[in-house]
């Protein structure tokens, strides 16, 4: 059936190229529609508690989305108000820029506003002289409570650095893209009026949508650099042009093919999800390359030897690799089709895609080589055998040397295999996690220079919130509750990571009720009840207070006061979810549930930033359990054997405990820049899917050499020099080709491109070593 299959696929090539272009080029134009999640929510699973305050306070008070537009002016202080009156042209001109809410810009330059509309609405206040900026009148005590409030917020308290915070329209309310915001708003802090220096962008939406650009951009300028890496190590391998084409059209067909059917499937990819071309390029390479090395040792069987009824060389060449490879090609592509699709069994959405994304992948390299190879191998008589490498016969004569010590030194391996074993085991679960979103990028990168500066003028870059119930009208009570928390959250300290001293854990508490407080500084406002204060506040600030609590029932019916919280980004991920937690049990205690309203809760982008690499990493191991026992089921199936398949987990599973033991270990010894990330976060599972094709093929090559009458090490000699050449030649392209994931300006890709190198190294050494090292075990000693 075999026999007859092959000869069909080679009989009718041209019609199945033929059909593979077509497909290709019909794919092409939906493959280039496939969408981004931009969404950090959706890293989350759809039950986990963190997101339910979260949804409730974009939900009240819209969107929740604040860019930071931070510059530096020694004279905003100037009694000239030479200062305020450049911070009130920028101010205009970011609120200009598409995408930003309708009077969604504060600055210092409002709150001066706000006391020149007071002034007008009570001229008896008499703030400002008429020549100085309200803000800034040395006499006004309301004008100096108003600095104090917005200092660490709107100012550095030293006067010489601005803030502008620009509150954006909620994505789903806007078909502005949010990248044509930051990049408009980006253009005006970098052409600042009076010769003043460059002005920065912080916030959380600027370091998704740079994230993306970055993605983006790796997928685009990282593909083509490492197929042509690729194109390069193939070529000197093989010296075949032929054969240097052929796997990256079998790759390209499966990625765009691939694309366009996640397109009409409505799937986008994320974060997790970029990675998918490596993913595929792993194995669309790996496959080809087995077939080019049995095609190349057919070719030299049948040098000088007639063929049945002159057939030609190659054709009977290809046929014949094709009997042989077609069962570890098929079995492997469904093996990590189910090694990939243990992903969906996580909780997070955006991983599930990612588990389905990489199994469709792998199981389309198969269509790929199928409708593509037997055209291309066979078009033509110019440059059909691929040669062989430089120094091949010294690889050679090395895999043979490593049956050698496995026939001879077999105690000195398993100890050896055993002991750095158990370490890497033991390492993995030493592993730390990144809770620093800014480590996601390079430290030269915009967002984190901006995130520097803005940590260390602005006393911390870690935005967050507090969401305590409220009454329906407020009142001096309530508001002295809201005083109190806000003094014990105060009072919170944290040791400073660098002198050790401790300092305050959070660096700027504000509300309504300080807001409240500020307006006392004027004795006609003091003697005012409180809901008159409040109108006054929403009328000369409508941005500012509408962010500070609902004077509408949010969905849930209730009402709520919005406590705004920094802190300091730049620490650990132990002193982070620490000074969460006492945030939360502070304010549980101050503001517990009731029989109508829930307890005051904490949230915000800090605190899912802080969380998101635990959200991704929750269910590592049970994903990699599942794609164990998956492959396990598949092994037994293609192997017909119980033994071998076990025996088979083995050398793939290893290499995953080797790269994060490594992780582990280094952040031991002090290397503490290597935490788990979001590029580390699914390794295990997607690495198990990779590395087991090798042992696919190496077992059926071992096998079918038994069954021709070899002895135990006579057939492992056999899958060495076959099987295991391949593997040399496709780990060494694959490595080469994964080197240029290094240069990407978005971390994650790095460690995904580096921990997959290493997986795929250890794998192939585990298969070219370890195995056979299992094999001999399990079947016996004899020769």
């Amino acid at each position: 059936m075999t026999q007859r299959f092959i000869q069909w696929l080679i009989a009718w090539r041209w019609p199945l190229l033929g059909l593979g272009v077509l497909i290709m080029a019909l794919a092409y134009p939906l493959s280039t529609q496939v969408a981004f999640d931009r969404s950090i929510e959706n890293m989350f699973a759809p039950d986990d508690p963190l997101l339910v305050p979260f949804r409730k306070l974009k939900e009240t008070f819209g969107g929740n989305e604040i860019v930071l537009a931070v510059y530096e002016d020694p004279a905003l202080l100037d009694p000239s108000g030479a200062g305020i009156a450049r911070l009130d042209k920028i101010s205009k001109r970011l609120q200009q820029a598409p995408g930003v809410q309708k009077h969604g810009v504060l600055s210092l330059a409002e709150v001066n506003q706000t006391l020149v509309t007071l002034d007008k609405l009570t001229p008896f206040l008499r703030v400002g002289d008429g020549r100085t900026p309200p803000i800034l009148d040395p006499q006004s005590e309301l004008a100096a409570r108003y600095r104090d409030l917005f200092a660490g917020y709107t100012h550095s308290h030293d006067g010489r650095t601005v803030a502008i915070a620009v509150m954006l329209i909620p994505q789903n309310e806007t078909d502005v893209p949010r990248r044509d915001t930051i990049d408009a708003l980006r253009a005006t802090m970098e052409s600042l009026p009076d010769g003043l220096g460059r002005g920065m962008l912080a916030g959380e939406p600027v370091m998704l949508t740079d994230g993306f650009r970055y993605l983006e951009a790796d997928g685009e300028r990282l593909g083509y650099t490492s197929l042509i890496l690729l194109a390069i190590v193939i070529m000197v391998c093989f010296r075949s042009l032929r054969w240097v084409l052929i796997p990256i059209v079998v790759v390209q067909w499966s990625l765009i093919v691939t694309r366009a059917l996640l397109t009409l499937a409505g799937l986008k990819l994320s974060m997790v999800s970029s990675m998918l071309t490596a993913i595929v390029t792993v194995v669309g390479i790996a496959t080809v390359v087995h077939i080019i090395v049995r095609f190349r040792e057919e070719m030299r069987l049948l040098n000088g030897q007639p063929t049945p009824n002159g057939e030609p060389p190659a054709r009977l060449a290809l046929a014949r690799a094709g009997v042989i490879l077609l069962a570890p090609i098929v079995w492997s592509c469904l093996t990590d089709a189910v090694g990939f699709g243990s992903l969906l069994f996580a909780r997070v959405g955006p991983v599930q895609d990612f588990g389905l994304m990489t199994a469709l992948g792998s199981m389309l390299v198969l269509p790929a080589v199928m409708l593509l190879v037997p055209g291309l191998a066979l078009c033509g008589n110019v440059d059909v055998v691929p040669q062989r490498a430089w120094g091949e016969d010294k690889v050679d004569r090395l895999l043979h040397q490593f049956i050698h010590w496995v026939e001879h030194h077999p105690r000195w391996l398993q100890a050896i295999i055993l002991l750095s074993s158990v370490l890497a085991i033991t390492g993995s679960f030493l592993t730390q996690v990144e809770t620093d979103f800014t480590k996601n990028f390079r430290a030269n990168s915009p967002v984190v220079e901006s995130y520097d500066f803005i940590e260390t003028r602005l006393g911390g870059a870690g935005v967050w919130d507090l969401l305590v119930p409220a009454p329906q009208e407020l009142d001096d009570e309530y508001l002295q509750r809201v005083r109190q928390l806000e003094t014990e959250l105060r009072a919170l300290e944290l040791p400073d990571p660098e002198t050790g001293e401790t300092r305050p854990a959070l660096t700027k508490v504000i509300s309504l009720a300080d807001a409240d407080e500020a307006a006392k500084g004027s004795r006609i406002l003091a003697a005012m009840p409180f809901h008159l204060r409040d109108r006054g506040m929403q009328a000369s600030m409508p941005t500012f207070a509408a962010a500070l609590r609902n004077t509408k029932p949010a969905a849930d019916g209730g009402y709520y006061l919005r406590i705004m919280l920094r802190a300091h980004e730049r620490q650990g991920a132990e002193q982070k979810k620490w000074l969460i937690n006492e945030v939360q049990r502070l304010a549980t205690a101050a503001f517990p549930a009731q029989e109508q309203t829930p307890a005051a809760q904490v949230t915000g982008f800090f605190v899912l930033l802080t969380n998101l690499i635990d959200s991704l990493l929750a269910d590592q191991w049970l994903t990699f359990g599942l794609a164990s026992a998956g492959i396990f089921l598949m092994l037994i199936v293609a192997l017909r054997s119980l033994r071998l398949a076990l025996v088979a987990l083995v050398p793939n599973a290893l290499p995953i405990f080797f790269a994060l033991g490594g992780l582990g270990w280094l952040s031991v010894l002090g290397w503490s820049g290597l935490k788990m990330n979001m590029g580390s976060a699914m390794i295990a599972a997607v690495s198990m899917g990779l590395s087991v094709d090798s042992s696919i093929h190496y077992i059926l090559s071992y096998k079918r050499a038994r069954r021709g009458g070899n002895s135990i090490i006579e057939a492992l000699h056999t899958a060495q020099s076959g099987v295991g050449m391949a593997m040399v030649f496709s780990t060494l392209a694959l490595l080469v080709g994964f080197s240029v994931l290094a240069t990407s300006e978005f971390i994650p890709t790095v460690y995904f491109g580096v921990l997959v190198s290493l997986a795929m190294l250890g794998g192939m050494f585990g298969n070219l070593l370890v195995l056979p090292l299992l094999i001999r075990m399990v079947e016996g000693k004899e020769n």
